[in-house]
């Protein structure tokens, strides 16, 4: 049997902290391509976008196995839209996700095959249930950093590709 050591989550601030927690930061610059205004994101390349951070007590792809992680999103606009995550599909459609506001607001986009797209509330204490059916990514509509904690299973895998090429069916102005 597998002993992994524990890791903390503070629930005041989303951050993990223990061994084997990783982090990836991404900037505008990470989301070319999906941009409705691409000159504006250019200009704004650098400025920093959002932060995750995983923790894989277990390694991606294993089959019964449960990931967690956070994600900080930070308030902005590339040419009047909300600054978002890349937003993706799960490639097994029967794997969901489990998604918590820490603090901030936001937008969770939610979109089915046939690009009908909805959108819920992100507000401290909401907590979402997103189905592996549904493209999903969330979008800051606020003022300060957008926090979330989010839990997955291992082998959902996770296809990014599709919404570079199509988007969503939807997208967010100030």
């Amino acid at each position: 049997m597998l002993q992994v050591p524990p890791i903390f989550t503070n629930l005041t601030s989303g951050q993990l902290v223990g061994e084997g927690v990783t982090e990836s930061r991404r900037t505008v610059r990470d989301l070319a391509g999906y941009w409705l205004d691409e000159e504006a994101a250019r200009a704004n390349a650098d400025q920093l976008l959002y932060v995750t951070q995983s923790w894989f007590p277990e390694p991606d792809g294993t089959e019964g196995a449960v990931l967690w992680g956070n994600t900080t999103l930070m308030p902005g606009t590339v040419g009047g839209e909300y600054f978002m995550t890349r937003g993706h599909w799960h490639l097994k459609r029967t794997r969901g996700e489990m998604c918590i506001t820490v603090s901030g607001t936001g937008l969770l986009a939610l979109m089915d095959e046939g690009r009908n797209t909805r959108f819920e509330r992100l507000t401290p204490g909401s907590s979402h249930w997103i189905s592996g059916e549904l493209a999903h990514r969330t979008i800051n509509d606020g003022n300060e950093p957008l926090v979330f904690l989010c839990s997955w299973p291992a082998d959902c895998g996770h296809d990014y590709e599709v919404i570079l090429r199509e988007g969503f069916s939807e997208r967010v102005f100030a």
